[in-house]
C-alpha cells in the first residue's frame, strides 16, 4: 500500500540525516530529537563522516569548518539540502540551503529538518522512478541499436540521439551513483555496459566542463563504443572465464567492427567513429587495432578509454568479485603506460567522493 497524499512519505530505509556541530549538548540533543524521525549520523567538525549521501544536512559550525564541509557537501549530485546555523554574515544562500540564527530555538530547527526531510523524501522518491523509467528507455535503446548491428540493419540516428540524452538527464539529475545502481540491479552484460560507461562519461565530462555540445559527443560516442560487440558470439561475450587465444583475437575485433559499421551507415562524426575503433588503444602504443601512441590518441578516446576500464574492473562477473572504486583506481593508476594520467588525476575525485554502488 503506497503512502496517502497527506501524510509524510517515510524516508527510505538507508536514508540519514548528517548533523555536523561544535557544540556538544546542542548537537547530542538534536541528533537525539532527529532520530524519532530517520536515522542521523552526529560528528563533531574534525571528524571523517562515514560513506554514503545525506538526505539533509545540519551545520551548525564556525566559518570556517563551515565553509569545508560545504565543499564536502557539494561533490554530490542531486545537491544535498542543508541547513546552515550561520554565525554572522556571509553564509552562502542558495535554493538548497535555509539559513536560520545559530541561536534559533531547537523547536524552529527541528521544524525545519522535518519539514525538509519530508520534501526530501518525497523529490528522493520521484528521482528514482524517473531513474528507473530512464534506465528501462536507455536499455531498450541500446538493446535496439545492438540488434540492428547484428542483422545488418540501420541504426536509428534518431535513437542514438534519444538514448544520448536519456543517460545525460539521468545522470545530471540523478548523479553518476545511483545511474550505476540503477544500471546493476540487473544481470551485467554488454548493455549494462555500454550504460554504465556513457553515465560514467557524462558526470566526467560534466566535471572537466565540457561545453553542451561536446558532452553530447562524448555521450554519443560512449553509447556506441562497444557497438562492435553486436557481431562477436554470444558464447563468446558470456564465456564466465578467461578467454582462449582464439576467442580473444575475435573479441579484439569488436572495435574494427563497430567502426566499420559506423563508416558503412554514413552520417555519424569522425570524433565519434574514432572513439568507436581506438578506445582500446594505450598511451605506450600497445593498444589495438592500430597501435597507436601518445598524441595520435585524442582526448575523446582517451576518456572513454578511463571509464571503459573503470567500469570493466567495477563491474560484477561471473568469475571475479567486482572492484570498489579505490581499488579500481588504484589499478589504474598503477599500470603504467594504459591511460592518460592528467586525466585519470581528474577522474578519481569524483569517483572516490560517490557513495558506494558495487554490492
Amino acid at each position: 500500500m503506497s503512502p496517502s497524499p497527506d501524510r509524510p512519505l517515510p524516508p527510505a530505509s538507508d536514508a540519514f540525516v548528517l548533523l555536523v556541530s561544535d557544540r556538544p549538548t546542542e548537537r547530542a540533543a538534536l541528533a537525539r530529537a532527529i532520530a524519532f524521525v530517520t536515522a542521523c549520523r552526529a560528528h563533531a567538525p574534525g571528524e571523517s563522516p562515514a560513506r554514503g549521501r545525506p538526505v539533509l544536512a545540519v551545520l551548525d559550525l564556525a566559518p570556517p569548518a563551515l565553509t569545508d564541509w560545504t565543499r564536502r557537501l557539494d561533490v554530490f549530485t542531486p545537491a544535498v539540502p542543508r541547513i546552515v546555523l550561520a554565525r554572522g554574515e556571509g553564509v552562502k544562500r542558495d535554493a538548497n540551503t535555509i539559513v536560520l540564527p545559530a541561536g534559533a530555538s531547537r523547536e524552529v530547527i527541528l521544524t525545519k529538518t522535518f519539514a525538509l526531510i519530508e520534501a526530501a523524501s518525497r523529490a528522493a522518491a520521484a528521482r528514482a522512478r524517473r531513474l528507473n523509467e530512464r534506465a528501462q528507455a536507455a536499455r531498450s535503446i541500446v538493446t535496439d541499436l545492438f540488434d540492428s548491428a547484428a542483422l545488418g540493419g540501420t541504426l536509428a540516428p534518431g535513437d542514438v540521439d534519444r538514448g544520448t540524452e536519456t543517460v545525460l538527464a539521468a545522470v545530471s539529475e540523478a548523479g553518476i551513483s545511483a545511474w550505476l545502481a540503477e544500471l546493476w540491479r540487473h544481470d551485467a552484460g554488454v548493455y549494462e555496459h555500454t550504460l554504465s560507461v556513457a553515465g560514467l562519461c557524462a558526470a566526467f565530462g560534466g566535471r572537466i566542463g565540457l561545453s553542451r555540445t561536446d558532452l553530447a559527443r562524448l555521450a554519443r560516442a560512449s553509447l556506441l563504443h562497444d557497438l562492435g560487440k553486436a557481431r562477436i558470439p554470444k558464447e563468446i561475450l558470456d564465456k564466465p572465464g578467461r578467454l582462449d587465444s582464439n576467442e580473444l583475437r575475435l573479441m579484439r575485433r569488436h572495435p574494427e567492427i563497430g567502426a566499420s559499421l559506423l563508416i558503412a551507415q554514413g552520417g555519424f562524426d569522425d570524433e565519434v567513429i574514432d572513439v568507436v575503433r581506438h578506445h582500446h588503444e594505450r598511451i605506450d602504443g600497445t593498444g589495438y587495432p592500430d597501435r597507436l601512441k601518445g598524441k595520435q590518441i585524442s582526448d575523446l578516446v582517451r576518456i572513454v578509454a578511463i571509464c571503459d576500464v573503470f567500469s570493466a574492473l567495477t563491474e560484477r562477473r561471473a568469475y571475479r568479485q567486482p572492484a570498489r572504486p579505490a581499488e579500481a583506481l588504484a589499478i589504474m593508476v598503477e599500470t603504467p603506460g594504459h591511460l592518460d594520467q592528467a586525466l585519470l588525476s581528474a577522474f578519481a575525485p569524483s569517483m572516490l567522493a560517490c557513495e558506494p554502488y558495487v554490492t
